[in-house]
């Protein structure tokens, strides 16, 4: 049963925890309300209060702007003539008049998954007009609160001066979302708080208004087991690097699970030993099966991979584990996707687990893939080059699109695997584990919803102080919303709450499986930038138009070129080069001229980041040499050669420039998806330097966001 304190207490509440108030008085009569008024000054605000009247504004009892006593006398008349029988014991609230053109809505939520969580956004008429909030987790420290006003839409309308009044004071404002956090912290029995409007008064915070809830008290989160990178490590070695792997339920068939999965074992020649399970004994894709677990020497293999119907699966465990097996993926289903039984046979097989010891992948899932091993037991395509990015999805087949995009760019995975029901281990364990990983430098999460919030949340706070994490999440638009009201409860949907503390907590979302992808091998492959000084250097006018268009919408900054770069290159090329940033040699390069442009560029002290615009053009131009009808003949061959030579070389040059100087270079163009007889040398060369070719400018340059963003958390 929860109740309501009244305004007048709700505000005591949060002055003791720095949040400030207005001045105001209580009163109980129209008399006491007009001496109260006398003696704070007019103008005042004049409120019809009570433990039972939560909205005073859409009941009419708020006056505000009151300059006399006879004023006041009036209004409080008219106030206490709207007081209605459940209302119950009523007064008058008599404030100071605080003037500020800019309101916020600060307050507390309970949210079921993330616990307390602290709310700032535009308050007002435009609450829930633009929806305009900002989330994070509780406690917080004042760092993470300021990065709450930089995560609003409109926050420059809250930071920057407006209309004559000066800038918000940051630290004060911080203060206030601090101490908003300290309260949920002290108070388990306040359920939400809702101050709207939290007014700018000269630029420093002032509450007019507040609302604090109470009731039962939240049970504290239970700490979850701190584990040292080595414990990490130990506890699923046998699941990403098996010394040897059982492989249940193996069909001759080639359409069947057991089937597909031997065949991928094999076919990309997993290092370890292999025990193939078949009831008939008889040999498969050439090799020898085993009739029974008990065959499997003891000790030989500590993954088996479950292909089996969910009927046999808890014997299979059993007798696996006596063999020395320590982990088991479970492609098997008919678990907790399949209704309430499945639930009861999801819930006894985590016991199983349990009484065994063994770490338990799945069930439900699709498979799990270790380039370093050359371990792909999964049950589809396809298998990815060896890399620095480790995968971890609630969807198996967002596994394979990660998987494929690997493939098709040939940035590397270095783990992946999916989580299907997480009936045990679920993408906070797997976090953990990446981040303790030497294998992994960048993590990379597709999800759908958190069942255990806070235990997340530590698990992507531990991750991103060591290595970014990148994550996209679906289900966005199917998630629930609260009901439509001016309040902080109404503004907690489900996506927002998340997004505030995944923000918090340093991961960088993506809105896209591809952006993901993009950002993930962006990551894997380019030194983190000092700053955001960009230089755009393109071999064409309109792409550095767009580019530098995308620099200003993504927050990079599109640096002027500085005179003695700007003089260097002069002395390479024509006058007709735009001398200016973006760079565009406009046709003015000879053969030597771009690999030392991006020197130049790159070696820049001024200069964090380059976009490099036009690689394939060339090449492109060989392709249609060679296409023709009048190739080898005509010199054609000759220049064929040459230009597809020179886009290599670019690739090439762009991956020294940036390892030299430690600086990112980020490598555009459409003709990365040029896939014909010949291909083009440009994107391809940049695929075999290592690095990601970016199908637009726009993604390069949001790519370049996320980069640059990601240092700055480092950088504290």
């Amino acid at each position: 049963m929860s109740t309501t304190l009244s305004e007048h207490d709700s505000k005591a509440l949060l002055a003791e925890f720095g949040v400030p108030v207005a001045r105001e008085s209580v009163a109980d009569s129209a008399e006491a309300a007009a001496n109260a008024a006398e003696e704070m000054g007019f103008p005042v605000v004049l409120k019809l209060g009570g433990d039972a009247i939560a909205h005073k504004s859409e009941r009419d009892l708020v006056r505000l702007g009151l300059g006399d006593a006879a004023a006041v006398r009036a209004a409080a008349a008219e106030l206490l003539g709207k007081a209605q029988p459940e209302d119950g014991a009523v007064h008058l609230l008599v404030a100071e008049m605080v003037r500020g053109k800019r309101e916020l809505i600060a307050g507390l939520v309970r949210d079921p998954q993330f616990g307390a969580c602290v709310v700032l956004g535009l308050g007002g008429i435009l609450t829930e007009a633009l929806g305009d909030v900002a989330f994070a987790a509780a406690p917080l420290d004042a760092a993470e609160a300021r990065a709450m006003v930089g995560r609003l839409e409109t926050s420059r309308l809250v930071t920057e001066p407006f209309r004559g009044e000066p800038g918000t004071d940051l630290d004060a404002l911080a203060d206030v979302l601090v101490g908003l956090g300290r309260l949920a912290e002290a108070r388990p029995d306040v359920v939400s708080v809702d101050v709207n409007p939290l007014i700018l008064a000269e630029g420093k915070p002032v509450a007019v208004d507040a609302l604090v809830e109470l009731g039962e008290p939240s049970p504290a989160a239970a700490p979850s087991k701190a584990r040292s990178d080595e414990e990490i490590r130990a506890r699923f070695q046998p699941l990403f690097d098996p010394r040897g792997i059982i492989v249940a339920g193996v069909s001759s068939h080639p359409g069947k699970f057991g089937f597909v999965t031997l065949h991928n074992l094999l076919r990309f020649g997993y290092d370890g030993e292999l025990f193939p399970i078949h009831r008939g004994g008889e040999e498969i894709l050439g090799r020898p099966t085993l009739r029974d677990v008990s065959e499997v020497p003891e000790g030989a293999a500590d993954l088996v991979f479950v292909c089996t119907p969910y009927q046999v699966n808890e014997d299979l465990l059993r007798a696996c584990a006596a063999r020395g097996v320590r982990a088991a993926f479970i492609a098997s289903g008919g678990y907790g996707e399949a209704g309430e039984e499945g639930v009861a046979r999801q819930r006894d097989l985590l016991a199983l687990a349990e009484e065994l010891d063994i770490v338990v992948a799945g069930p439900n899932g699709q498979g799990v893939i270790a380039t370093a091993r050359s371990m792909c037991a999964q049950i589809v395509a396809p298998y990815p080059p060896a890399g620095r990015i480790s995968v971890a999805s609630q969807s198996g087949n967002l596994v394979s699109s990660f998987l494929n995009y690997a493939v098709q760019s040939g940035v590397g995975i270095a783990k992946a695997i999916s989580a299907g029901n997480s009936a045990q281990t679920t993408l906070a364990d797997y976090l953990e584990y990446f981040g303790a990983d030497p294998e992994t430098d960048v993590a990379l999460l597709y999800l759908e919803g958190v069942p255990d919030g806070r235990r997340f949340a530590e698990a992507l706070r531990r991750a991103t102080a060591r290595k970014p994490v990148v994550l996209v999440k679906g289900g966005v638009a199917a998630e629930g919303k609260r009901a439509a009201a001016s309040h902080t409860g109404s503004l907690a949907s489900d996506d927002r709450v998340f997004d505030g503390v995944a923000r918090q907590c340093g991961a960088l979302r993506a809105s896209t499986v591809e952006e993901a992808f993009e950002w993930a091998a962006t990551f894997a492959t380019q030194p983190l930038p000092k700053g955001r000084r960009t230089i755009v250097f393109t071999t064409a006018g309109g792409w550095g138009v767009l580019a530098a268009d995308a620099c200003a919408e993504a927050g990079l900054e599109l640096m002027p070129l500085p005179d003695d770069l700007r003089d260097a290159i002069g002395e390479l090329v024509p006058p007709r080069w735009s001398r200016n940033n973006p760079i565009d040699l406009a046709g003015g390069e000879t053969r030597d001229t771009i690999p030392k442009v991006l020197d130049l560029v790159a070696g820049h002290p001024d200069v964090d980041a380059v976009v490099h615009l036009g690689i394939g053009i060339q090449a492109a131009t060989a392709e249609l040499f060679r296409s023709g009808p009048f190739h080898p003949d005509h010199g054609l061959e000759r220049m064929a050669d040459f230009h597809a030579r020179q886009d290599r070389r670019y690739a090439e040059a762009a991956r020294e420039a940036s390892e030299r100087h430690g600086v990112p270079i980020l490598t555009a163009t459409e003709l990365v998806h040029t896939d014909r007889d010949y291909g083009n040398s440009g994107p391809i060369g940049v695929r075999e330097e290592g690095r990601y070719c970016y199908p637009s400018a726009h993604r390069a340059v949001r790519a370049l966001a996320a980069l640059a963003g990601y240092a700055e958390t480092r950088r504290g």
